[in-house]
Order: C-alpha cells, then structure tokens, then sequence
C-alpha cells in the first residue's frame, strides 16, 4: 500500500508532465521497502522506465550519505539517458514529521531539441569565418542545491531498467579502476571495495549481498562480516 504522504502527489506528476511538456520526465519514487521503486511517472519516454523500475543509482547515494539530513532538494547535477542524451535532474526528498525520506520528487529535463535548435540558430547568424570567435554553449551540468556546500558530491546519474542492471553498473563503476582479477585481492583491498559499494548505496538494494558475493566469489557471510566491520 502506498504511504499517505505520497498519494497527493500521484496527481502532481501528470499535472506537471502535461503542464511542462515532453521534455520534462517527472517520476515519483517511493522509498519504503514494501516499493522502493517508481510508482508515478510522466513523459517516461525520456529514461525509458516505468512504475516498478528501482531507484537510480544517484538516489542510493543521495540516501547512502543522509543529504536529505541538510538539505531538501538537489537541483541540476548530471543525469544519462539510455539514448546517450544528457540531461539536467533534480530531485526532492519527501520527508514524514520525523525528517525520514518516504519518496523522492524528480525531474530530469531532456534539452537536446533546445541545443540542435541553438546550434542551427547559431550557424545562420554568424558565418563559418566568426563560428570560432563564439563561445559554445556548454552542456556542463552543475551540482547544487538548497544550501550551497563543498560537502556534496558530484553526482551522474544513470537510469537502469531493473534492480539486477542497476546493482551490476554500482558494481562496474566502482571497480573499473581496478586492474587485479578480484579473486586476488587482498583482504583490506577487498574491504575497501566494499565499503566504497556501500557508499555509493548498493547494499539498499534487494538481493545485493549475494550479488556482491557472487562477483567476489566469497559466501555471503564474508560480505556480511565486512559490512559490520564498516558499519561500526
């Protein structure tokens, strides 16, 4: 059943995704374990995902380092379409009485159209000769919020279309600057790797210690016993 506190806001997304238009994707995420996935979603075209897709791996983090204890929302950071297209995502943490996020309010903002016709408008006002003397329009995505703070991290945002892929991508992209086969690793290594997971908030996921066990090939006990060890 879907907590009372997100039900008024079922309606807000197609509102919005109609009011906007489609280049606006607007989703509405719901944190409690019963979902933990998407159960609104507006002009889904965008990301390619639908009610039931889990969360993204920018929000596991957003969670994973407690943002929402400071701020919340998080407004124009990165975020990766399927397609390649980059966009412009923020996200609102919806919070009981107790400040505990139930759900996220998102919306990431496809400008490709905007930027072709920019670029075009760009070509027919200024000759081939001056194109060099104007500066381009850059695509770079800056990462902020309600509070300005050195402390946030610089968040992409990939959209995965279920758990299995998402938990897999976490996964690569904490290991790809690793060069020794896994298997090889020595202990404090391997322990590293695991906490840099949990930082990135894999272990929120459903299934996620086996799925880790499974690529370090160790029993989940070990994971287990690390993640303890991390935690304190």
């Amino acid at each position: 059943m879907i907590s009372n506190i997100l039900q008024p806001y079922i309606p807000l997304v197609e509102f919005l995704g109609q009011t906007l238009g489609p280049d606006y994707e607007i989703v509405l995420q719901d944190l409690t374990p019963e979902h933990n996935c998407i159960i609104a979603i507006a002009n889904s075209s965008i990301s390619g995902r639908t009610v039931g897709s889990p969360l993204t791996n920018a929000a596991l983090q957003m969670l994973s380092r407690k943002l929402y204890e400071s701020h919340d929302f998080l407004v124009n950071y990165k975020g990766i379409a399927e397609n390649g297209h980059v966009l412009r995502s923020s996200t609102m943490f919806i919070k009981d009485s107790s400040g505990i996020p139930v759900g996220l309010l998102c919306i990431n903002f496809d400008d490709s159209r905007f930027m072709e016709l920019h670029e075009k408008l760009m070509a027919v006002i200024h000759p081939a000769s001056a194109s060099a003397n104007v500066p381009a329009f850059s695509k770079t995505l800056s990462f902020s919020s309600s509070e300005t703070s050195d402390s946030i991290p610089e968040i992409t945002e990939h959209f995965s279309m279920d758990i299995h892929s998402l938990m897999q991508k976490i996964f690569d992209d904490t290991t790809a600057s690793i060069s020794t086969p896994l298997d090889r690793l020595t202990q404090s290594e391997r322990k590293e790797l695991i906490r840099q997971l949990h930082d990135r908030g894999l272990f929120q996921l459903k299934g996620a210690i086996s799925f880790v066990a499974g690529q370090f090939s160790c029993s989940s006990a070990t994971i287990y016993r690390y993640l303890s060890e991390i935690n304190g």
